[in-house]
């Protein structure tokens, strides 16, 4: 964990210098600040700069030929998920960060002020999850009653860990009733901690799911479905860089880029593995593949309600479990945002 946070530190560290000594994010440069509930920007000025931490979208951009339309204004950092976005927002670092569920929460608890501004799910979110449970061989667990007094990783503060606290409360269990053990949930660190028993039960995803299976499941390692919604993803923002004028107006054209880049991901599946999966991420073309089997088609709707009412749910759920406040989820979401990622995938389809 200590290695963890060092390695995120020099990170972060390392964007404030490129990103000018810590200044992405800061209203500056002699405007009046935006209101948060004022009308959206929709020119950017010249000379404006985000910072945004959204590799695969990059990535999308590049291969649609999308992205001379924003690199005017748009200078990408090389990392994205909760902790490495929220310490990069403390240093004022970046403006943008791709994300999952918790973050925005998580950061709202820690005192950070963030607006989420476009989000996507899974259609037929259930038979297409991030996650599966991961369980170790020589464990024998079938359904989610089973879990009851096995030790199970957790992540707190992270989408896994939020997600091993909703298949105890489907289960009717409870943390008393198994063993959490604390781990990050990075990189191959489950799969590992399952296949050296550290842990019986993981919460694992994408390609780590078919490479477990296909390495131990000759000796006994499994997964289970958890038959929960776990597809939120979201692009967050620290509400400094919305009171920017030139920086909202940013935002929001980033925000319909990429949408439209989302849609082509979905419109050109050999495309995206063979230009992210296979050459960016240096995974096989058969992984690749399962990837985008398993994620099926994106949902990017231009109503946000039912989003927030599932946050809201995930909310008070943290909150009994951790202690923190109880907040509301629609003050989570920037409502300007709702609909432009939305209407930008229907305007480039004309």
């Amino acid at each position: 964990m200590f290695r963890h946070h060092k390695v995120l530190a020099a990170a972060v560290a390392t964007l404030a210098l490129v990103t000018g000594c810590g200044g992405a994010a800061q209203a500056g440069d002699g405007a009046a600040k935006l209101a948060l509930d004022a009308p959206l920007p929709t020119t950017v000025p010249d000379g404006t700069k985000i910072v945004v931490g959204d590799p695969a979208t990059e990535v999308a951009l590049k291969l649609s030929g999308q992205l001379d339309k924003v690199s005017k204004f748009v200078q990408f950092a090389n990392l994205s998920g909760g902790p490495q976005t929220t310490e990069a927002f403390r240093a004022h670092a970046l403006d943008v960060g791709a994300v999952a569920e918790i973050p925005s929460i998580h950061a709202t608890w820690t005192g950070l002020h963030v607006k989420i501004v476009a989000s996507k799910f899974r259609l037929d979110p259930l038979n297409h999850p991030i996650y599966e449970l991961g369980i170790a061989p020589g464990t024998t667990v079938k359904t989610l009653s089973d879990l009851r007094g096995k030790t199970i990783a957790y992540s707190p503060g992270q989408a896994q860990g939020a997600l091993v606290l909703k298949v105890l409360q489907k289960a009717g269990l409870t943390k008393d009733d198994v063993k959490l053990i604390e781990l990050p949930s990075t990189g191959d660190v489950y799969t590992n901690a399952l296949a050296a028993k550290q842990v019986q039960v993981a919460p694992i995803g994408g390609v780590q799911i078919k490479r477990y299976l296909a390495k131990y499941g000759k000796d006994g390692g499994t997964t289970i479905q958890h038959g929960l919604r776990d597809d939120a993803s979201h692009l967050y923002v620290p509400t400094e860089s919305l009171e920017n004028p030139a920086k909202a107006a940013a935002i929001r054209a980033y925000v319909a880029a990429w949408g439209i880049a989302q849609d082509w991901i979905d419109k050109h599946p050999k495309e995206w593995i063979e230009g992210y999966y296979v050459k960016d991420q240096g995974l096989s073309e058969s992984d690749g593949q399962w990837l985008v089997d398993n994620a099926g088609h994106p949902d990017i709707s231009a109503d946000w309600s039912g989003a927030i009412q599932r946050q809201q749910e995930t909310i008070e759920l943290l909150a009994k479990e951790t202690g923190n406040p109880v907040i509301q989820a629609k003050d989570l979401y920037d409502l300007r945002f709702e609909s432009v990622a939305a209407d930008a995938i229907k305007g480039a389809a004309k």
